[in-house]
């Protein structure tokens, strides 16, 4: 697969709206960036977040261009396959719109690109942020990972010896952007080290 060149981000209704703030941050100037904001998104951020939401997002967006998009706006280039979109990541992912890309409803923007994703065979990545996960959740999870969908929840790994919060987000979107092959240096990576018991 050659480089990503376009990435779409998208921040899904789920708890865990400041992942998807900070991965947007952390990706590298060399990507072209397009960004889908939910509705759900935005709600929970009121009661999630210390900070505004949306002076946050701008406030990105002055650092870096990228563009940002309303989940109803259809007819955006990001919709239709033949932008060439590269890959997309969707964080966090609540169940409903896991659940809506699993069975290939395309009722607003970020499942429309999603389904894109899926017909095109590029990276779709996807951070469900829910537990404990419902049987159904498990089976809609399942069906997508079998189509090449990368499933990957905020799990932590101690072994990255991650002592705040922001060191826990930083091997969160390390092991993301693992996953969709962009190079970081985010977390610290598992080093074997011979030792007797």
């Amino acid at each position: 697969m050659r480089g990503i060149k376009k990435l779409v981000v998208a921040i899904g209704g789920a708890s865990g709206v400041h992942l998807g703030l900070k991965f947007i941050e952390c990706v590298p100037d060399s990507i072209e960036l397009f960004v889908v904001v939910s509705e759900g998104a935005k709600d929970v951020a009121k009661h999630e977040l210390d900070y505004n939401f949306k002076e946050q997002l701008f406030a990105l967006k002055h650092k870096r261009e990228f563009c940002i998009y309303n989940e109803n706006e259809m007819d955006s280039p990001i919709a239709s396959g033949s932008f060439g979109i590269d890959a997309m990541a969707v964080v966090p992912t609540s169940m409903n719109l896991l659940a809506k890309i699993a069975n290939g409803l395309c009722d607003e923007l970020i499942s429309r690109c999603a389904s894109v994703m899926l017909k095109e065979r590029r990276k779709l990545l996807l951070a469900p942020r829910e537990m404990p996960l419902s049987p159904i959740a498990l089976e809609q999870m399942s069906k997508l990972s079998l189509l090449g969908v990368i499933i990957a929840p905020p799990s932590v790994g101690y072994y990255a010896k991650p002592n705040d919060l922001e060191s826990m987000e930083r091997f969160f979107i390390g092991k993301w952007f693992d996953a969709l092959c962009i190079e970081n240096i985010l977390y610290q990576r598992w080093k074997y080290d011979i030792k007797g018991i």
